[in-house]
């Protein structure tokens, strides 16, 4: 049993998950409840960091069915978080596939991207300004699935040409010869280093409006905000952290320090250049049109996400229906295959929303809202700000956000702070769940995602490393968003 529990996990892997199984159980009963759901919490956070030992699915999910059968939650309150968050969970299951259909017209686009413009600092500020700015619009999750795509897309180019037998830069040494090495490590490392940038860009945009993150939309229409209103009241927080954010990306990149500075290997931009161009003289009629359903498909998605004509996930579902019924895609299987990249990320979001559940069951936030709210009201939005911030780098934000706005909105009605603080704290709870929780994978479903995809292992991008990589950004974004807090509102 031992040997096949957990595959090819390690041992030690092995054991430390069954120590805790075991050890969860006498913690309940000796050390109880509250202390229990905060060891859950941790071990969770573990499976997560053993993300590329384990996909944390099989191990997060046995952690969630002993906090069921310890009935710290139940499974009709994670079933209620499940039905909160539907529409983020339709979005990754349509969405993700809808963009997979789309990978041919995303391949030809970066390819000439990646390839013609030759400064990693100018590709590095467009990697974040573009997705701070499509992520401002339509949905952080939406902008990492395309960043994923694109850059496994890539990846897979280098590949195909790493492990053939052809010499496209003509330079008399076989490609797979001048890709070997410390050549593929650059460009792993160049890879881990834009991608990183791009989700980065996600949390930059996604705090200054209505529609960037799903907690967003929960403040305002507890507020009574509309896009406008909510883009101006977090403006003079939002803006400069914005600048901030695209400043950090500047001394990253010239400092070539914390994970961030690799250039795409001059030959492999040569080759990989010559095998596209390759590629475009040798493209079929079918292939062609294709692109161009891929492009109609684009702007129709862009348009429907930007006017918010539907859930995300449905548009990602019509998305599919355009793509694979114009291209000729009809047979099952073929539709099968998009779906791979998304539906185990959606099995572990919902075990995710177990988690959730114990910490709202168990009341684990409760006493530190009542604390900050005791506080004097010059004090509360920044000691907010902090407390949403540091639960929101262990937690999920959308989550602390909504249980913080719930408590911050009953004070409001039983008269217990004004509507000016109302508003400050509001916008404290929407800047302190989205920024600082840069910090890790389990704050933003954003970088949770990337650290889970198949993306991941290929790019050797592990938790350690994304927490590296994030750090100064976490620094930059929390600090300049806590002196807003502070000296603005």
């Amino acid at each position: 049993m031992f040997k096949y529990f957990l595959g090819s996990s390690p041992k030690w892997y092995k054991t430390v998950m069954i120590g805790f199984l075991i050890f969860n159980v006498f913690s309940y009963f000796l050390l109880g409840p509250t202390v229990t759901a905060w060891l859950f919490i941790g071990e969770f956070i573990f499976t997560l960091a053993m993300a590329l030992k384990c996909y944390p699915l099989q191990s997060g999910g046995l952690l969630a069915i002993e906090i069921l059968a310890l009935n710290l939650t139940t499974p009709k309150k994670a079933y209620h978080e499940v039905d909160q968050n539907l529409e983020v969970v339709l979005l990754l299951v349509f969405m993700v596939a809808g963009i997979y259909f789309m990978k041919p017209l995303l391949m030809y686009i970066f390819s000439k991207v990646f390839t013609k413009i030759k400064s990693k600092m100018v590709l590095s500020l467009l990697f974040v300004f573009l997705a701070a700015i499509l992520s401002a619009f339509l949905d952080a999750l939406t902008v990492t699935a395309v960043l994923i795509s694109v850059t496994v897309g890539f990846y897979g180019v280098y590949h195909k040409i790493h492990s053939g037998s052809g010499d496209f830069d003509e330079s008399g040494v076989l490609d797979r010869k001048e890709l070997s090495g410390e050549t593929l490590e650059q460009f792993r490392s160049f890879l881990r280093s834009l991608v990183m940038h791009g989700v980065v860009g996600t949390a930059l945009g996604g705090v200054c409006t209505l529609v960037g993150e799903p907690q967003n939309l929960l403040i305002g229409e507890r507020m009574g905000w509309d896009f406008i209103q909510f883009f101006l009241k977090m403006a003079p927080i939002t803006i400069p952290v914005l600048g901030a954010g695209l400043l950090t990306t500047i001394v990253l990149e010239s400092t070539k320090s914390f994970g961030f500075g690799a250039k795409l290997p001059e030959v492999a931009r040569r080759i990989i250049e010559s095998y596209t161009e390759d590629e475009d003289a040798n493209r079929s009629d079918k292939s062609k049109y294709g692109l161009i359903v891929q492009a109609v498909s684009a702007v129709l998605l862009i348009i429907g996400l930007a006017l918010h004509l539907a859930p995300v996930g449905l548009i990602g579902l019509a998305l599919i229906i355009v793509q694979t019924a114009f291209m000729g895609i009809t047979e099952e299987h073929q539709l099968g295959k998009a779906f791979e990249e998304a539906l185990p990320f959606t099995g572990l979001i919902v075990v995710f929303f177990v988690i959730v559940a114990m910490i709202h069951d168990q009341h684990l936030f409760t006493p530190i809202i009542d604390w900050a709210l005791s506080l004097d009201p010059s004090q509360q939005p920044s000691m907010f700000y902090m407390a949403n911030g540091v639960l929101s780098m262990i937690s999920d934000n959308v989550f602390v956000a909504t249980v913080y706005i719930g408590e911050v909105e009953q004070a409001f009605n039983n008269g217990a702070i004004s509507r000016e603080q109302f508003e400050k704290l509001a916008i404290a709870i929407n800047t302190g769940t989205n920024l600082p929780s840069v910090a890790t994978p389990n704050g933003q479903a954003a970088f949770l995602f990337l650290l889970t995809s198949s993306l991941a292992p290929l790019i050797g991008l592990s938790y350690t490393k994304m927490v590296k990589m994030a750090f100064p950004y976490t620094i930059v974004l929390g600090g300049i968003g806590l002196l807003g807090v502070i000296y603005i509102l």
